[in-house]
């Protein structure tokens, strides 16, 4: 893997990627970027969405909440607030949560917190389904 750098990936429960890559993409806080060897040292928040990893011609995407990502001298680390790999995805406890959350949204006397969190509930819900049914 002559075009590859080093990536580690960490939640506070576990380590769930150390190795090399080719390239990873990140679901950023003002958009999705890409890095590649040899990438210009960056420090950046992410937002909820899909990681995705390329390791020579295998790819591997990961559903996020978020957290921070750094890359400096081709070593690169993504601390995330979640993360699971595809293959962990619980698709029928996603799609509960995410009906859960609607019918919250749905009703009227709801306080502003509580709307809130449901908000960010929707939408981790709608990522994890989405990484999940991914072909």
């Amino acid at each position: 893997m002559e075009k590859s750098f080093n990536l580690e990936i960490i939640s506070p429960i576990r380590t769930l990627f150390k190795g090399d890559v080719n390239s990873v993409i990140i679901p950023g806080t003002l958009g999705s970027f890409q890095v590649l060897k040899n990438h210009a040292p960056l420090v950046s928040s992410f937002e909820i969405g899909m990681i995705k990893i390329q390791r020579d011609a295998e790819i591997l995407e990961y559903s996020t909440s978020g957290g921070i990502f750094e890359v400096k001298n081709n070593k690169a680390i993504i601390l995330a607030e979640t993360i699971e790999s595809k293959e962990e995805i619980d698709l029928s406890r996603a799609q509960n949560s995410k009906s859960r959350a609607e019918q919250i949204l749905k009703m009227g006397d709801v306080r502003d917190d509580k709307k809130s969190e449901a908000k960010v509930s929707l939408q981790k819900a709608i990522n994890r389904i989405k990484v999940a049914e991914k072909k």
